[in-house]
């Protein structure tokens, strides 16, 4: 299982990876594997501020569809647009292309709630 060193995650598996005050987030390598084939992204909150835990959109794979979950508050600024065209992205390359959204970090302190790559080890047991 490919867990990146350079990135925060969530109990729920989602990573965050920063940039000065910009966060990258996806869903991990172990979530991706979990849903299956990924056939559709939804992502319709762009321009929306969201808090830590809201939904910010959806994964619809052959097996089921699964809700996305904000790691820290933010202001949501891009999608990946690359998903609208190749949702298989987030199966190929989870922590690379297949990212989801960009927010701008509007509360840093939620970072050091998150796990760290050990501790998100840990509850994959």
């Amino acid at each position: 299982m490919n867990i990146p060193s350079n990135l925060k995650y969530t109990h729920d598996h989602e990573w965050i990876r920063t940039e000065g005050n910009m966060g990258y987030i996806g869903v991990t390598d172990y979530a991706q594997s979990e849903l299956g084939d990924v056939v559709f992204v939804e992502i319709e909150t762009v321009g929306e501020t969201l808090s830590k835990g809201d939904v910010f959109g959806t994964i619809e794979a052959v097996k089921t569809v699964s809700d996305s979950f904000m790691p820290v508050s933010g202001k949501i600024v891009e999608k990946n647009i690359k998903l609208d065209s190749n949702p298989d992205l987030i199966n190929k390359e989870p922590y690379g292309d297949g990212w989801m959204i960009k927010i701008e970090i509007t509360n840093p302190a939620e970072l050091d709630e998150l796990l760290s790559p050990e501790q998100y080890k840990a509850q994959l047991g």
